[in-house]
C-alpha cells in the first residue's frame, strides 16, 4: 500500500495536470497534444492510425474520434495509405507543425516542473526502469499474456 497508494494517486493527478496546462495555454487536451507530438515525430509527420493508436497507447475507436477534432481544427488530416489502400494515414499539417512547436516550451517546462525537477539523476533512472517493467506487463496482459 505504501507503494501503490502514492502511485496511484500520481495516475489520476499528474493527468490532471497536465491536461489542464495544455488547456490552459494551448487550448488542447493533453491527449490530442500527444497525438500530435507523435505525428509531429513521423517520418514526414505520417502515420498509419494503427501505429499511431500503439505509441499513443490507444484505441483505434477513441483515436478516430482525436484526430477528427485534430481535422476540424486544421492541425491533421486523414487519407488513405498509398503503399495499402486498406489502411488510413493520419498527417500533421503545417498548421499542426505550428501548433506543437508554439506548444512544447510550456509542456516541456510543466513537465520538467511537476516530474523531472523533483527527482534525482539515480531517481529517474529507477522511474524510467520501473515504467517499463509496468507497461510491460500490462502490455503482456492486454495482448492475452498469461500471468506468471
Amino acid at each position: 500500500m505504501d507503494a501503490w497508494l502514492p502511485l496511484a494517486r500520481i495516475l489520476t493527478k499528474l493527468p490532471a495536470a497536465l491536461d489542464a496546462q495544455l488547456r490552459r495555454d494551448a487550448g488542447m487536451s493533453h491527449f490530442e497534444y500527444f497525438v500530435i507530438a507523435m505525428l509531429s515525430e513521423a517520418p514526414g509527420r505520417v502515420l498509419r492510425m494503427s501505429d499511431l493508436a500503439e505509441r499513443t497507447s490507444s484505441s483505434l475507436s477513441r483515436l478516430s474520434h482525436v484526430v477528427t477534432r485534430l481535422e476540424q481544427r486544421g492541425w491533421a488530416r486523414r487519407e488513405a495509405c498509398p503503399d495499402d489502400g486498406r489502411y488510413t494515414n493520419a498527417l500533421l499539417t503545417d498548421a499542426g507543425w505550428n501548433k506543437i512547436v508554439a506548444s512544447a516550451p510550456g509542456h516541456v517546462e510543466t513537465v520538467r516542473h511537476l516530474v523531472i525537477g523533483v527527482l534525482t539523476a539515480d531517481e529517474l533512472k529507477s522511474l524510467r526502469d520501473i515504467g517499463e517493467s509496468i507497461l510491460d506487463r500490462v502490455n503482456s496482459e492486454l495482448a492475452g499474456g498469461t500471468r506468471e
